[in-house]
């Protein structure tokens, strides 16, 4: 079963490379693989959502989603883990972005769009951002085989797990929100008395 995945996700690369990689869109691809470098526009997002007030519960999920994901996956799967880059292993594979440094499994930068896409799109009343960022989560995990850094299962495995990670995220925020909400709503209730 293993050695199946692992044949499959070489064959998905080398096909990738053969038929799909263009001259026109290795530019293309290249931008939007890069766009995640080091998770910075998903951080300053976070930050700005919860700066403005109306989003600030958003913001505040999506950057506790976001920092909960890449504990899980970055600190702790990847180094557990530690999956060689499928261009150190695969030798007619060419990348055409520069090497990585870290582990392949998971893809960092597809955990982080789909920690912060997932997170917004549980905590946000307009559903259409969270979508139109998850459309995008696709995109980069296309961008990251595409180029050659990652394997197929590197971005599902991504995907899956900073989902989970938004989940997680977004049910313990809620809880702690609850429980702010209620000791205020306490609080007022026996100053109300007191008077």
């Amino acid at each position: 079963m293993i050695d199946s995945i692992i044949q499959w996700d070489k064959e998905v690369l080398l096909f990738f490379q053969e038929h799909i990689r263009a001259d026109w869109l290795d530019p293309v691809m290249k931008v939007i693989s890069s766009i995640g470098w080091k998770g910075i526009i998903w951080i300053v997002l976070c930050i700005v959502l919860m700066i403005i007030k109306k989003t600030r519960m958003v913001g505040i999920v999506a950057a506790s989603s976001l920092s909960l994901s890449f504990i899980v996956n970055n600190l702790t799967i990847k180094v557990i883990v530690d999956r060689i880059r499928p261009y150190e292993v695969i030798e007619s594979l060419e990348r055409i972005v520069p090497a990585e440094i870290d582990a392949s499994f998971p893809s960092g930068h597809v955990a982080c769009v789909f920690s912060v896409a997932v997170g917004i799109l549980l905590a946000s009343k307009n559903k259409v951002p969270g979508i139109l960022l998850i459309i995008f989560g696709f995109l980069m995990a296309f961008s990251r085989m595409y180029v050659g850094v990652h394997y197929p299962t590197d971005v599902i495995g991504a995907a899956v797990i900073a989902s989970l990670c938004a989940l997680a995220a977004y049910y313990i925020v809620r809880f702690i929100d609850g429980k702010i909400k209620k000791k205020r709503q306490d609080k007022n209730d026996i100053d109300a008395m007191m008077v």
